[in-house]
């Protein structure tokens, strides 16, 4: 990939990640309204940042690949 390639790639997993955590929310939302437990814990919402792969040494590692 490019750098360009890269950066739109890195927008787009950031775009499905933010997609994803507001559905945890709004589930965990849902939840607190009836009164029943959370369906989503803090660490949930970490995994995302690997899940989609957009952490540092990820999006580090993508833009060293690209600048080769």
């Amino acid at each position: 990939m490019t750098v360009e390639e890269t950066v739109a790639y890195v927008h787009s997993q950031t775009a499905c990640a933010l997609i994803e955590l507001e559905a945890m929310k709004a589930e965990n939302a849902y939840r607190a309204m009836r009164g029943e437990t959370q369906a989503y814990s803090e660490q949930a919402f970490s995994d995302l940042i690997v899940h989609y792969g957009i952490h540092h040494n990820a999006v580090i590692g993508l833009f060293q690949d690209a600048r080769r």
